[in-house]
């Protein structure tokens, strides 16, 4: 299993006339999480499109708990429990201090600049083989 924690500042942007965040912008922060798990373990994304490979996402969800507003600091926790093949899923856990906000899960796959779905290149397979047995499984 692999854990990263990023962390968040509701811009004002960010919230609706009811002054909490829009439900969507639950979405970009699970994507800092996401770049920021796999930037912790040695993956760039950006070395990845290089090679010609794209990560784009197949499944998305969320569940809402508790509101966050403008101004909360947020840590973002990203998991990922299994070592990915074609596809990769990853689980989030917004938080607020130790109040649970929201929850989600992405399930990203691997492919290349047509569309077509390949494995993650050889680097990529031991690093995220290496990280998860170091730590262990979930």
């Amino acid at each position: 299993m692999i854990r990263s924690r990023s962390s968040v500042t509701v811009r004002y942007a960010e919230t609706d006339m009811m002054g909490v965040v829009y439900h969507a912008n639950y979405m970009p922060w699970f994507e800092i999480g996401r770049t920021t798990l796999l930037k912790e373990i040695g993956i760039s994304y950006r070395e990845l499109e290089t090679q010609g490979y794209r990560l784009p996402v197949l499944e998305l969800g969320a569940k809402y708990l508790r509101p966050a507003r403008y101004d909360d600091v947020l840590e973002i926790t990203t998991v990922l429990k299994d070592r990915p093949l074609v596809r990769i899923r990853l689980e989030y856990e917004v938080r607020r201090g130790d109040e649970l906000l929201a929850t989600g899960s992405t399930v990203h796959a691997f492919i290349n600049h047509e569309g077509g779905i390949m494995r993650p290149p050889a680097w990529v397979v031991a690093r995220f083989a290496e990280v998860i047995d170091r730590d262990g499984p979930a």
